[in-house]
């Protein structure tokens, strides 16, 4: 299996790839202070190395940042072979029974045309970079859409730039109602439903490779390349 390695806007974050499928469902993520291990295997492998401070779980990457103090250069070697002995495992990325909050009912019209303008316009170009935006709320009395910043979004130095320059005007833009875009609150959950897929921006490989009846994990970082071999289990 092949794992590359990205940095992203974020020095904090950094991007994983495993050209594997990981998760079937609304990515998640998962911070080291309230994280439970029954909700994620990938999460409980990322977490037992030391420096990870939170994991973004897509479709087909993770987003790592780290914790304050940690070095890229000790922490990112171990981060995929967390990811790698993870994918060895078969287990879950993430638990069945860490559902993600439900759906409410009655979504009107302009909130489905926030989501499918965040959808086709704004999130395949973050996910390029590690990260993801999500719908938070709307209020149509001020105008003022409040979104959340995940992966390599959230603490961005250029988060701001981003919601400004970038999200703000491609919502008022398609959507007049919009006057304004902010940051929804840390604990503001996304509401609603969240696209199962992100864009497939890494062409994906087969299954881990075999040499001699042995595991072999191969990963890149910044056009340098290495591999691992492990014994079949």
């Amino acid at each position: 299996m092949l794992i590359s390695s990205e940095r992203t806007p974020n020095p904090d974050a950094m991007r994983f790839s495993p050209g594997a499928r990981l998760l079937e469902g609304p990515a998640r993520t998962f911070r080291r202070q309230d994280f439970q291990e029954t909700d994620s295997p990938l999460g409980a492998r990322l977490f037992a190395v030391e420096g990870v401070g939170q994991a973004y779980i897509a479709a087909d990457f993770v987003t790592v940042t780290r914790a304050q103090g940690a070095a890229w250069d000790a922490l990112r070697p171990q981060v995929i072979l967390a990811i790698a002995d993870h994918l060895a495992s078969g287990a879950p990325a993430v638990a069945l029974c860490a559902k993600p909050e439900a759906a409410r009912a009655g979504v009107d019209q302009i909130e489905s045309e926030i989501r499918q303008v965040l959808a086709r316009h704004v999130r395949p170009g973050v996910a390029r970079d590690g990260g993801d935006i999500l719908f938070a709320r709307f209020d149509s009395e001020s105008g003022v859409l409040h979104i959340r910043m995940e992966g390599a979004c959230g603490g961005c130095p250029s988060s701001r730039l981003t919601l400004k320059a970038g999200v703000e005007n491609i919502m008022r833009h398609y959507i007049p109602e919009v006057v304004r875009v902010e940051a929804a609150e840390e604990d503001e959950a996304p509401s609603g439903p969240t696209p199962a897929s992100l864009p497939k921006w890494i062409a994906r490989l087969g299954g881990p490779g075999r040499v001699g009846g042995r595991h072999r994990v191969a990963f890149t970082h910044e056009r340098q390349a290495w591999t691992r071999t492990d014994a079949a289990p």
